[in-house]
Parts: structure tokens; sequence; C-alpha cells
């Protein structure tokens, strides 16, 4: 993913209003984030860690997403749980339901999409091996890196559909 700076990503947010946008904690320093790895940008507001945001390049655009962990969803809990993104496999709570306001009428209606997705949303870091899950090794795949990038953006770009289909 190329750099983005600050107006890129507060503009690219498709479903939450411009005041929103304005008050999104966006990652520090963004100089220091590792872009050459990046398929997309996600991170985890510190200051409201139910929130989290995902920045990606859709058809040709930037799209900006918001996510929340739904309060009071119980799941049972495994030793692992697997990304629906990257098909990463992590110990304990690795992996978080996020929900994303649908864009337009539909999410000011309250209707949601959810996806079980890596906690700290650094998909692109853990398909790479730049980040480990705890776990000591990855699913042994006969896919290679590239493969393994394109079926996250595939998965990532069918989650950006469903928020952006009202």
């Amino acid at each position: 993913m190329e750099t983005l700076d600050e107006t890129d990503i507060r503009s690219s947010f498709v479903n939450c209003s411009k005041s929103e946008t304005k008050r999104i904690n966006l990652p520090r320093p963004l100089a220091d984030q590792p872009w050459a790895d990046l398929d997309f940008l996600g991170w985890r507001d510190p200051g409201a860690p139910d929130r989290g945001y995902i920045v990606v390049d859709h058809g040709g655009r930037l799209v900006g997403v918001t996510l929340r962990s739904p309060q009071g969803v119980r799941r049972s809990f495994t030793k692992t749980t697997v990304c629906s993104l990257c098909v990463t496999s992590h110990p304990g709570t690795g992996v978080s339901l996020l929900a994303a306001p649908r864009a337009g009428a539909a999410g000011r209606q309250g209707n949601t999409v959810g996806a079980y997705m890596c906690a700290d949303l650094a998909c692109s870091l853990y398909v790479r091996g730049k980040k480990e899950t705890g776990l000591g090794a990855r699913f042994e795949e006969d896919l290679p890196l590239q493969g393994k990038i394109d079926r996250t953006l595939t998965n990532l770009a069918s989650f950006v559909d469903r928020v952006l289909t009202s």
C-alpha cells in the first residue's frame, strides 16, 4: 500500500459522519507505518479499545470502514481462533468479532456487517511472517505468499462490498 496522509484517511470513511471522522484517533506516527508490507491500513483505537478501523484500496478508490466490537456478544472460546480475512490462527482472544455499520441509510438504521478478524487488524504482517501470533507456527499451506495476500484482499473486498451494499 502506498503511504497515506491524514487527509486521505479521514476522507475515505464510508460508514460514519464527517464529524465522526474528525474524532478518529489515527495511528501515530503515520510515517512509521510499515507501508511496504501493508495491503491495507488497519488499527485499533487505544483510547476506545472496542473501536477499530480499516482503510483499503477498493475498486480503485480508497475506502475506510469503522468497526466496533459488539457489546454483549458471547462466543465459545477455543484455544485457537482463525481470522476470516487472512486465515491466520491465533491463540485465545487473538481474533475478535468486529462489526461495521453499513454505509448510507442502512447503517443509519442500525444495520451492520460482522466478521471475525485479527484483533489488532495486522493481517498483512501475519501473512508475511513479520508478526507472530504466539502459536509458534502457521498452518502448513502450499499457497505461495502472493496467493495468501490475494486471498486476504479478496476476503477483505467481500467484507467491504457487504458494508457498501445497502
